[in-house]
């Protein structure tokens, strides 16, 4: 899922034809943010990421998970 996440941010930011830089400032989050959002850090607040979506039009949600084989034994 941190590689969608980040994909998705990535891309809404180039399709608006913006800087990290300028995306942190947008949001109202620091640059270091942006940067590990879009590398798929593990941990992030999720209201800053929410910060980040909101200038998209998004919002994080629940999603479902498909059960993975192995960690059903």
């Amino acid at each position: 899922m941190r590689d969608t996440l980040s994909q998705f941010v990535k891309e809404k930011r180039k399709e608006a034809g913006i800087t990290q830089e300028e995306l942190s400032y947008a949001a109202g989050v620091g640059l270091r943010f942006v940067r590990d959002l879009e590398q798929g850090k593990a941990t992030l607040r999720m209201d800053k990421v929410n910060q980040v979506l909101s200038l998209f039009g998004y919002e994080m949600g629940p999603i479902m998970k498909p059960r993975d084989e192995e960690s059903e034994g």
